[in-house]
């Protein structure tokens, strides 16, 4: 079993249950608690808490058919999204992103590649693959970015990041991801804003690579 070290933020986790999350962030969330069962069990404490809560409101006068609509569409509540199973290094959550397809990867220089999975004004989410020591242009950030390991690793400023970890960045970090040297680097990563980058070769082509 994966040892994870890095975790998603406990106000995160909540607003995931609660259904507040930003989707790049949800799809994220879903995908880290697929693969970690210490933040899967806190995702389901806000949810039992959150369903107590229903349940007092539901015991209020309203009819009995209003309130089992309103429990067979918790029970069920996308009864028509299919469910995708893990394929290679891509858990559950990815593949419905893919759409149970393979990622169409598009190269951004030195071997580095993305698939923009969604995008939209609250932010995107994507997969990055990076070869066994390549590094990521330094950058900081304009808003928050979580980054997830699917497969390999990367190093930076603040530590390791093996398969599962999250690493969380926000407007104070400014970092030079490297892979590790073991395997190619599969990340799953959400933004809600551009990438600060400091070279200027990043900066011209970032508008291309939407990123």
């Amino acid at each position: 079993m994966t040892s994870i070290s890095h975790h998603i933020p406990e106000p995160m986790l909540a607003a995931y249950a609660a259904g507040t999350l930003p989707h790049a962030f949800s799809v994220v969330v879903a995908t880290h608690i697929s693969m970690c069962s210490e933040c899967r069990a806190v995702v389901e404490a806000h949810e039992a808490v959150g369903g107590i809560v229903l349940d007092d409101m539901l015991r209020a006068d309203v009819s009995s058919s209003m309130k089992s609509n309103v429990l067979a569409m918790l029970d069920d509540p996308f009864p028509d999204t299919p469910v995708y199973q893990r394929r290679g290094p891509y858990p559950g959550p990815v593949m419905e992103a893919l759409k149970g397809q393979e990622p169409r990867w598009k190269k951004l220089g030195m071997g580095v590649r993305q698939d923009i999975l969604s995008e939209d004004k609250h932010g995107s989410v994507r997969l990055l693959y990076i070869p066994p020591g390549q590094a990521v242009p330094d950058h900081g950030h304009n808003g928050l970015e979580l980054t997830l390991v699917l497969q390999g690793s990367f190093s930076d400023e603040t530590g390791r990041f093996g398969v599962g970890d999250v690493e969380v960045a926000d407007e104070t970090l400014e970092h030079t991801p490297i892979a590790g040297m073991e395997d190619v680097c599969i990340c799953l990563a959400a933004t809600d804003a551009r990438l600060r980058f400091n070279a200027f070769v990043p900066r011209l082509l970032q508008p291309i690579f939407r990123i």
